[in-house]
């Protein structure tokens, strides 16, 4: 695991900021704490990146909303091919992608997900609205630091179409300051006021920062589970998942820290 060990005192002439104290970032985490949601979880996509674990709850989703394509389509891909979902994708970096069999159930956007609507933006509100058949949803959600804005600029009553949500959050050690964290608490707290925290998965990728004794993974991907599907059976949870697996084979793996469990020392 690669680690840095984030400092509290600044250098002189430094930006200064307030740092998060270990009670606040225990207390946060504890609220993230993935739960046994009553509902085996299933992989969706390749082994390693793109590839997610979610409750295999399926039956009736009308489609997936897919932002953030990049070059991997695996996710969206199985969807179609197992369960002739529709997947509603959005990327302004990519061409339209193409898989044989799969194409006939994509719908592709140029543009990326964002506060605003223009020639290169939308919001999630206004996608959804659009391809709105009724039914439950799939959000898959991977756009470089936006989600913070996305996530907090959505109605509730839009997060609650989704039955399932699997979000990659990027800067996850910007808790590490107290500003931070009460941006990121802002967030997650919306999320969990309708969703379960059903698995974590830390992305190795990225680096690990810590203070106070507690890991901060920078990059991870978090499946959400709406409450009112879950059925929580207490049952311990056990990190890495048989099903995880890494997103860079060739670098280190990164196994969610026991803070991140509910442990702490």
């Amino acid at each position: 695991m690669l680690r840095k060990v984030f400092r509290p005192t600044a250098k002189k002439g430094s930006m200064r900021f307030a740092v998060s104290s270990r009670d606040a970032l225990t207390t946060f985490l504890h609220k993230l704490r993935p739960i046994s949601v009553g509902v085996p979880l299933v992989r969706i996509g390749p082994a390693g990146d793109g590839g997610y674990l979610l409750p295999d709850d399926f039956q009736n989703i009308a489609a997936c909303f897919s932002p953030g394509v990049g070059d991997s389509t695996g996710f969206e891909e199985e969807l179609a091919r197992r369960f002739a979902m529709p997947s509603f994708m959005a990327d302004d970096s990519v061409a339209p992608p193409t898989a044989d069999g799969c194409s006939r159930y994509w719908h592709f956007e140029k543009k990326r997900l964002g506060t605003r609507n223009d020639a290169k933006h939308m919001r999630l509100e206004d996608w959804v609205g659009a391809h709105d058949g009724g039914g439950d949803l799939i959000l898959q959600m991977d756009i470089e630091g936006s989600e913070y804005a996305v996530l907090s600029n959505t109605p509730q009553e839009i997060l609650r179409r989704f039955r399932i949500m699997v979000v990659e959050f990027h800067g996850l050690d910007v808790m590490l300051a107290a500003e931070g964290l009460r941006h990121v608490a802002h967030v997650f707290e919306k999320v969990l006021d309708s969703f379960h925290v059903a698995h974590i998965h830390p992305n190795n990728r990225g680096l690990v920062n810590s203070c106070h004794g507690i890991d901060i993974p920078r990059l991870m991907e978090f499946t959400f589970y709406r409450k009112d599907r879950a059925k929580p059976d207490g049952k311990p949870l056990h990190f890495p998942h048989p099903l995880d697996h890494k997103n860079a084979p060739d670098q280190p793996d990164i196994v969610l820290p026991d803070c991140w469990q509910g442990r702490t020392n």
